[in-house]
Formats: C-alpha cells, sequence, structure tokens
C-alpha cells in the first residue's frame, strides 16, 4: 500500500482572506484535517463552505494523537495539518509530527502561507537583513532574564511572542537586561483592531501606563549594537578608564561622560562621578 501525504497548511491570523486557494483546495481534497481546535476550525470551514471530518492534534494529546496520525499516514490517508492560526510547526506541536514524518520516511508538504513573526517584523522599521525568532519567551522571571542574558549580544533583530497579560513585564526585563533599545509592537495583526506601536523599550513602558495592553502580541526588537558590542568587549576596563582613552583620543570630557554613559547604559551622574579628578 502507498503512504499516504501530510500537508502543513498556514490558516489566516485574524483576516481570513489571507487564506491561499491552494490551501482551500487541499483542504477540501484530504481525508480529514488535523486541528489545534476543532471548533475554531470548523468556523473556518463553514466560513469556505468545506465539509471534512476534523481530529484533533494539540499540545496536550500530541503524543497519542500523533502517533494515530503517523498510523494513518501509514495507511495511505492523506491529511491536513492546521493551527488556530499562522504557518503549524512554528511554536506549536506541528514540529513533532513533521519530525516524525522525517524519521519514517513519511511525504509530507508544506503550503506556503501567514505568519504573524515575519509580518510584523517587516512592519517593524528595523532591520530585516538578519533575524532571530525566539517565540513566547519563558514566563518566569528568572528564566526570561536568564534567556535574555543569553542573547542580549545578538545582533540580529529579535521576534518575540507575548501575551497581553505580560507584556509591561517582559518590556521592563527587556529593558533592564538589553537596554533601552527600539522596539516595535505589533498588535491583533490583519484583524479589526491592528495597531503598530513604535518606539524604545522605555518608550513603549509609558505608553501602557495610559493605555491598558489588550490583544496578542509580537515585539520586535533590535539587535545589539557595534557600540554594545565593543563595550561587552571590553568590561573588563573600569569607567575611569574608558573615560580616559576617549579623552586621550582627543573627546571632549563633557562628551566622553555622554558617551560612556550611553554605551554602558549608566545614568550620567554617575559616569560624571569618576570622570571629576580626570
Amino acid at each position: 500500500m502507498d503512504r499516504g501525504k501530510l500537508f502543513i497548511c498556514p490558516t489566516p491570523i485574524g483576516n481570513l482572506e489571507d487564506i491561499t486557494l491552494r490551501v482551500l483546495r487541499i483542504l477540501k481534497e484530504v481525508d480529514y484535517i488535523a486541528a489545534e481546535d476543532t471548533r475554531h476550525t470548523l468556523k473556518l470551514l463553514n466560513h469556505f463552505e468545506i465539509s471534512k471530518p476534523l481530529s484533533s492534534y494539540h499540545e496536550h494529546n500530541k503524543t497519542k494523537k500523533g502517533e494515530a496520525i503517523l498510523q494513518d499516514l501509514l495507511q495511505g490517508k492523506t491529511i491536513a495539518l492546521v493551527s488556530d492560526a499562522g504557518l503549524p510547526g512554528i511554536s506549536d506541536p506541528g514540529a513533532d509530527i513533521i519530525k516524525d514524518c522525517v524519521e519514517n520516511g513519511i511525504p509530507f508538504e508544506v503550503l506556503p502561507g501567514a505568519s504573524a513573526g515575519i509580518l510584523a517584523l517587516v512592519a517593524s522599521g528595523l532591520d530585516t537583513t538578519r533575524f532571530s525568532f525566539e517565540g513566547f519567551i519563558p514566563r518566569e522571571k528568572k528564566r526570561r532574564r536568564e534567556r535574555l542574558e543569553k542573547i542580549k549580544k545578538d545582533d540580529r533583530t529579535l521576534i518575540f511572542y507575548e501575551a497581553p497579560h505580560r507584556i509591561i513585564d517582559t518590556l521592563k526585563d527587556m529593558m533592564g537586561v538589553l537596554g533601552n533599545r527600539k522596539v516595535a509592537l505589533g498588535r491583533e495583526l490583519t484583524k479589526k483592531y491592528e495597531e503598530y506601536i513604535r518606539g524604545t523599550a522605555e518608550e513603549l513602558l509609558n505608553h501602557f501606563q495610559t493605555h491598558s495592553p489588550k490583544g496578542e502580541f509580537v515585539i520586535v526588537c533590535e539587535g545589539a549594537s557595534e557600540e554594545e558590542l565593543e563595550v561587552d568587549n571590553h568590561l573588563d576596563i573600569t569607567i575611569k578608564e574608558q573615560l580616559q582613552q576617549m579623552i586621550d583620543s582627543g573627546i571632549d570630557k563633557k562628551e566622553a561622560v555622554k558617551e560612556v554613559a550611553k554605551l554602558r547604559r549608566l545614568p550620567k551622574r554617575e559616569v560624571y562621578q569618576e570622570a571629576i579628578d580626570l
């Protein structure tokens, strides 16, 4: 018996018009659809007048259901895998079933479509040449800050997903660990109340003092600058030594204080105290 085939089908992240004609055709042709939330997917199918059996496949049943899907594929069935929104396999258990297909030699095909992270990156106004997708940052404060410490020297643009009730704490930790970098927040992407909020981490925190966070967020943060990396590579010298190096190179003391404070992300008054006797 010929083996079946798994189709990885992206679904709209908000606007239903963003589904592709190819995905619609596949959803009509497969034997059944494996969905993250069958109730959510049923609404999508009803909108496009597609009638097809549904089976749940999500984070909490992926081991048991993943094995069942594999067996169906081995018996020749064709199956479409969808998540609630976006491309399956990105921050969801779709990655596990794809890995199983690779290990068992089962054919699969990934269809192009909507992805919130890429959409927010392009709209951010930040550098898109190189970027790193971090997905959902850890919820617990200690682990979140540890993760930020690990990536603070990454000079690529950083992409995160975050829930509204954690966005303020995450921005505070990003500012504390990464510094006051440029950040763009994408909210409710492709939906009626889509919004982009751009500024520094401090400016965005101030924004939320008067605007309650609502909707799912994509955080796009600029990577480490050359100046930040240079400072990190010379942290073995003291503030006073760094000031003296700048002054010796011809920079005015006042400008040296300003520059060192910026590079080390310290208050100018703290750096000025080290410059008094220079």
